[in-house]
This record gives structure tokens, sequence and C-alpha cells, in this order.
């Protein structure tokens, strides 16, 4: 056999490899969303097993807890987007269209994108290396060996918790971030409060909110899924933890930039 078709073989199979790697992560992603599913079923029928002061927990931290990062972010957004879009509006005389501008761009997008990124850094990392590290003092074994679904126990409470916060964060990432257009536009470009509130309010829409709401629950419903997911099948060792850790935050993050770009194509196609 020739050198060269000794490659080809070598390529294809290292090819075929990776594929079959794939396959398998996008069965245990397809076999933990259905058992989430289930153990939401079985909650509604009040016979999942779970620990309410630990959900209790999981809820603070993943709201209240998330309260002084997120309001400097979107403070620092509102900001930013008002002078960014200030530098090219008075070129052409329309300062006062800064107030729509920052309005309609942080409730559609940057409202809910970026509280889900401060999540995925914050919140979705902490529950990867929460169920690593209980994966590598074999406490997840140990909650099989007594018949407790770790489903149940562990990712239900927290795919909830942040599926349920995502929206209130949302709702005052909003807030938050017209503020911080609001000061920039009266500190920096002398409209009147009054001009800035006024065209904000006519600016936005019912459909705007609702496009941002929809966002921010599939967004949380999908950092907390993603951090118990790399939780889940990290290893036993104490690399695993760093490992799932940064797995977490990266698959976090990709993943809301890819449901925030289906929702761009879903919205430009139904003219919303």
């Amino acid at each position: 056999m020739s050198p060269n078709r000794r490659e080809r073989i070598r390529a294809l199979a290292a090819l075929g490899r990776d594929a079959l790697r794939r396959f398998s992560t996008l069965h245990e992603v397809a076999t933990l969303l259905g058992e989430v599913i289930l153990a939401f079923a079985r909650l509604l029928r009040g016979k999942a097993r779970y620990d309410a002061a630990d959900t209790w927990a999981v809820v603070q931290a993943s709201g209240a807890g998330a309260l002084g990062v997120v309001t400097l972010v979107s403070l620092l957004i509102g900001a930013i987007l008002a002078f960014v879009g200030a530098v090219q509006l008075l070129k052409f005389g329309a300062g006062q269209f800064v107030a729509d501008l920052v309005s309609i761009s942080t409730v559609r997008e940057m409202a809910a994108v970026i509280t889900a990124v401060v999540l995925s850094g914050r919140t979705g990392a902490a529950f990867a290396a929460r169920i690593a590290t209980m994966q590598g003092n074999e406490e997840i074994d140990a909650l099989k060996t007594l018949g407790v679904s770790p489903v149940e126990f562990l990712v239900l409470p927290r795919v909830l918790a942040l599926t349920l916060m995502m929206p209130l964060l949302y709702a005052y990432s909003c807030a938050v971030g017209l503020i911080g257009g609001w000061a920039v536009s009266v500190g920096m470009l002398d409209l009147s409060s009054t001009l800035y509130w006024t065209r904000s309010a006519d600016a936005l829409e019912g459909t705007h909110f609702l496009l941002g709401g929809s966002k921010s629950v599939c967004f949380g419903f999908l950092v907390a899924f993603a951090g118990c997911f790399h939780g889940l099948r990290a290893g036993r060792n104490a690399a695993a933890v760093g490992e799932a850790t940064t797995s977490a935050v990266v698959s976090g993050i990709v993943g809301v930039i890819v449901i925030d770009a289906v929702f761009a194509l879903c919205a430009y196609a139904l003219d919303v």
C-alpha cells in the first residue's frame, strides 16, 4: 500500500471517529433533555424527589445573587449604545433618535443576550463546577444507590430556577439599560429627560418585549442545561472540574448566539 493511500485511510478513520464522538454527544444531550422533560412531568404530578432548601438557594443565587453584575453590564451597554449611536446620528442632526436606538436594541436584543452571556459565565459555570465536583466525589453514584434520580435532585431545580429567573433579570436589564442610555443622552447630548423617555415609550411595542422575553426563557433553559450536562459527564479527577466548567461556559455562550440568530431569522421572516 502506498504512503499516500495510508494517509488517506488514516484521515478518513480520524474523520469517522470524530463523527462517532459527535453523534455520541448528541445522543447524550437528547437523553438528558428527555430525562429533564420526564422529571418536570413528575414534578407537576407531585412525585419528583428534590431538596426544597437547595432549590431555593439555587433560585436566590440565579436571581438576586446576579443583580450586581447584571446591573453593571446593562448600565454600561445602554450607555455605550447611546454614545456610539449619537456619534453617527449627530452628523445628520438626528440626535433625538438616540432614544429610539437604545430602547429598541436593548429590549429586542442586548438585554436578553448580554444577561444570558453573563449568567453563562457566572451561574452556568457554577452549576457545572458543583455537579462535576459531586461526580468526582462519587456523590452522584451515592444518589443512584439510594434510588434518587440525579436529574430530579440536581438538574431539574437548576433548570427551572434559571428558566424562571431569566425573564425577570431580562426585564431588570431592560430598565437599567434604558437608564444608561438616558444618562448619556442627557449628560452628553443635551437631550431633555422628557424627550428621551417620550421617544422611548413611542418606539417600543409589545412585540419587542414579547421577542426579548421569549429569548430570555430559551436562554435561561439553555445556560442551565449546558452547565448541568457538562457537570454530569465530567470525569472523576480534579482537572475534570475545570474542563467541565470551561465547556459549560463555551457551550452556553455559543448556544445563546445560535439561538439569537434563529430568533432573528424568524423575526425577519414573520416581519416582527
